[in-house]
């Protein structure tokens, strides 16, 4: 099963949701995790909403760095993470598979409760 960059950031969204609403429902401070989930969710909508090919996705995202500035590590590790995940759906057929059927979870299920 071959994914593009588009298929996998559309189920990172959806995963995404299911982690926003575990950060919710805990009760220790999340500042530092809502904003590291701000950052990913921009990168993942920009990738779905502008679909950069599978050939040029990584210059995609060091371009996104790179318009970020020298000292915005927060983005790069964003960037990364999402490189990492995208490689890893890539070469796991059943992750590629799962993200591209909407990353379904047990987490995910509850979400409408949750906020």
């Amino acid at each position: 099963m071959s994914v593009t960059p588009v298929d996998v950031c559309g189920g990172l969204l959806s995963a995404l949701d299911a982690s926003e609403g575990r950060r919710r429902r805990r009760s220790r401070n999340t500042t530092a995790d809502s904003i590291g989930l701000a950052i990913q969710r921009g990168l993942l909508e920009d990738v779905v909403r502008e679909g950069p090919s599978a050939e040029e996705f990584e210059r995609w995202l060091q371009e996104r760095c790179v318009a970020q500035g020298e000292s915005d590590g927060a983005h790069r590790a964003m960037a990364l993470l999402v490189w990492q995940e995208w490689k890893l759906a890539c070469e796991a057929a059943d992750v590629g598979a799962w993200l591209v059927s909407g990353a379904r979870t047990d987490d995910r299920e509850g979400l409408s409760d949750a906020t």
